[in-house]
């Protein structure tokens, strides 16, 4: 169990507390915690599976977490549970984390708050439309169009597969749970979704909703552009390869043509002919079928198979 620290010292003893005998070490790590999370911990709670940790600069969540992985597997852990430290995430639920990967069913596991209308009633309004627009980016930039509520830190990976992770490329602040999907699609990783449910307090978020929306949908663009590159370009090529390429071709050629066309009638005060305008509008129209047939294929390839039985040589974590 990895357990970011950063001012979480009114509910970390709770959670702590919570985590059942399934977790056989617990890593709080303390990012360079004004409140001295690392010290508290160590003078409040006496449990013998607690280790801290600590940062010798705040790096931010993604940073605590890659740090507590690396601690994790240095100790030779299978699997490793992040879960944050503010009261949360219930900590009974970490046994459903880790049985998909135990059983071999998943590489990749995270919580999903979005499964039933109960769990969707009991969050805030304003956090529910932003994971929803998140969670759309979110499709497009990692291929996983299966999963929804991509923000949740609720999660557990196995540890063959945390080695795999480049941790000088992860996103160290709070991007980085929609970050290690992207990261997971390039390792065509098996990802799924169990339900949970959040307990929303009195606490305020480190990260505010206007954050987000400046900052999330270029990060997701520039990993979509990476990702189709990468998947369809550089690793594979395919006849979707060739709709993406034909397809955005068309669009911009249609479009452009009927713009430049529809200035020059506008100057001149002469309509268009039938066949400048179908020369605008079909290539318009055969470039979007093409798009959608190539959405089609990468909805089709999520992946769908384990890595982690597959592995053989994996290379030092270098978190």
């Amino acid at each position: 169990m990895v357990i970011p620290c950063y001012r979480v010292k009114h509910a970390i003893v709770g959670v702590v507390d919570g985590i059942g005998d399934w977790a056989q070490r617990i890593y709080c790590v303390d990012d360079c915690c004004p409140e001295g999370s690392g010290d508290f911990i160590e003078a409040e709670i006496d449990d013998p599976r607690v280790t801290v940790v600590r940062r010798e600069a705040n790096g931010g969540v993604g940073a605590a977490t890659l740090t507590g992985y690396a601690a994790a597997i240095a100790d030779g852990a299978d699997v490793l549970v992040k879960m944050d430290g503010d009261g949360q995430m219930d900590p009974r639920v970490g046994p459903d984390l880790v049985r998909p990967i135990l059983d071999h069913e998943a590489d990749y596991v995270k919580g999903n708050r979005f499964f039933s209308g109960r769990t969707i009633r009991a969050m805030p309004m304003l956090r529910l439309v932003g994971n929803a627009g998140l969670s759309f980016l979110t499709k497009l930039s990692t291929g996983y169009w299966d999963l929804f509520d991509p923000t949740n830190g609720y999660t557990a990976i196995e540890a063959q597969v945390a080695r795999e992770i480049p941790a000088d490329r992860v996103h160290k602040r709070y991007f980085f749970e929609s970050d290690m999907l992207y990261q997971l699609a390039v390792l065509r990783a098996r990802v799924v979704e169990i339900p949970l449910v959040a307990v929303y307090g009195d606490e305020e978020s480190h990260l505010s909703e206007m954050q987000a929306l400046m900052t999330f949908p270029g990060l997701h663009a520039r990993n979509f552009v990476k990702r189709l590159g990468f998947n369809y370009f550089l690793r594979n090529f395919s006849p979707a390869s060739v709709n993406l390429v034909a397809g955005l071709g068309m669009v911009v050629f249609g479009s452009l043509f009927g713009i430049a066309r529809w200035s020059v009638a506008l100057q001149t005060e002469n309509a268009s002919t039938a066949g400048t305008v179908m020369l605008a509008a079909l290539p318009v129209l055969l470039g979007i079928q093409l798009i959608l047939s190539f959405l089609q294929h990468d909805i089709a390839s999520t992946p769908t198979r384990v890595i982690h039985t597959r592995m053989s040589s994996i290379r030092p974590f270098d978190g």
